[in-house]
């Protein structure tokens, strides 16, 4: 209070400079974000009209375009990280076969969805491409083109799978229209507002309902910032931003684990994976060298439920398909609830069908009630310090 008073200004109107100066922040880095998400967006486009304009030029039979894509994402994830799974780069080749650029009356450049007429002829005039005799179109770059992605590469992750043009369209307008989040799209998308909407005899009305956001639609700035796909596109880490008690319940555990014995080996720690269009995190990640296999640890604040049963079968599945190598056994997770009153270890096993094979599991891992006794004298020492 005293220095305050000693520069001469209120309480109150230091309160509103902070508060100006952090509104003044946040919208710098919201804008920030956007600036980059045009480029990213622009430069996917661009590289799947690459990969569809190299796939003309040679054979068009599918077994070559399937191994054209696996051999660019090994490739491209060698020499420039993440981001270029082979689901990811065929995204891109299908962002650019269902987007196009089209020139407004003005002269303006804007990308739309493809949307089919009655007559089967795609709608607007399309920007031309290499293919194409205009020679203006071979100085194209995506710096350029970043202007005409008014969306997020995030929002059109969510607009590819919707199968009809004529919705994947509308979802695009209103989207643009009424500066939906990716969340409030993935509502109305997965709540079939299109549908709705056509079926609806007072439609003005509905799109006037459908345009308000919901609570649960907003995104913080740090969400922005943290979007996996700008921080893969950047090449940055992704850091963990979860409360500190949280995480350094995790990071004791995994301590935990690793000291009791000869069994457990370190492999990642909030690893960021991609089931669909959905990101998830697995807190911890270790290999048990006696099981020969990856065990998923998950932290859950709260009581146990069968949704965290359910994530972690997700979790195991994924781990299973893309993260097992040759010969190595099935993966087993271990679910960490704490809540006030009690905490709870759950053990996941879904593949794990042998009786034998269980047994060892269970024999060699650490039993429940030693995990559970863990987590709470942790929580105890945690929350002594924090006070």
């Amino acid at each position: 209070m005293k220095k305050k008073q000693e520069i001469g200004v209120s309480v109150a109107s230091y309160s509103g400079l902070v508060s100006d100066i952090s509104g003044l922040l946040d919208q710098a880095r919201r804008t920030a974000v956007r600036a980059v998400n045009s480029v990213l967006t622009a430069t996917y486009w661009e590289i799947g009209r690459r990969i569809v304009e190299f796939e003309q030029g040679g054979k068009t039979t599918s077994e070559y375009g399937e191994k054209l894509l696996e051999r660019l994402s090994s490739d491209l994830t060698t020499r420039h990280g993440r981001g270029f799974s082979r689901s990811n780069v065929a995204q891109m080749r299908a962002f650019y076969a269902a987007w196009q650029i089209v020139q407004t009356p003005s002269g303006q450049l804007e990308a739309r969805a493809k949307c089919q007429t009655v007559s089967g002829e795609s709608s607007g005039v399309t920007f031309p491409t290499l293919s194409g005799v205009s020679s203006i179109a071979q100085t194209v770059s995506a710096q350029s083109l970043s202007a005409v992605f008014p969306l997020s590469w995030s929002h059109y992750g969510l607009l590819l799978p919707v199968e009809k043009p004529h919705a994947r369209a509308f979802y695009e307008a209103e989207a643009i229209r009424g500066g939906w989040s990716v969340r409030q799209l993935d509502r109305q998308i997965s709540t079939q507002y299109f549908e709705r909407i056509a079926k609806s005899k007072q439609q003005a009305a509905m799109l006037v309902r459908g345009s308000q956001p919901k609570p649960e639609d907003a995104v913080t700035v740090t969400e922005e910032v943290r979007d996996p796909y700008l921080l893969e596109f950047l090449d940055l880490k992704d850091e963990y931003s979860e409360s500190d008690l949280e995480e350094a319940l995790i990071r004791h555990m995994e301590w935990f684990l690793l000291e009791m014995g000869p069994g457990f080996a370190f492999v990642a720690r909030q690893k960021r994976i991609r089931v669909g269009t959905v990101w998830y995190r697995i807190d911890l990640l270790l290999y048990h060298r006696a099981l020969r296999c990856l065990v998923v640890i998950d932290l859950k604040r709260g009581a146990f439920t069968h949704a965290d049963a359910g994530q972690m079968n997700l979790y195991l599945n994924y781990v299973k398909e893309h993260l097992c190598l040759p010969g190595e056994n099935e993966p087993v997770g271990i679910i960490l609830c704490s809540d006030r009153d009690s905490s709870v270890v759950k053990y996941a096993m879904a593949g794990i069908r042998a009786q034998v094979i269980t047994s060892k599991y269970l024999t060699e891992l650490p039993d429940e009630e030693t995990l559970r006794r863990e987590i709470v004298a942790t929580e105890k020492v945690l929350e002594e310090r924090n006070r």
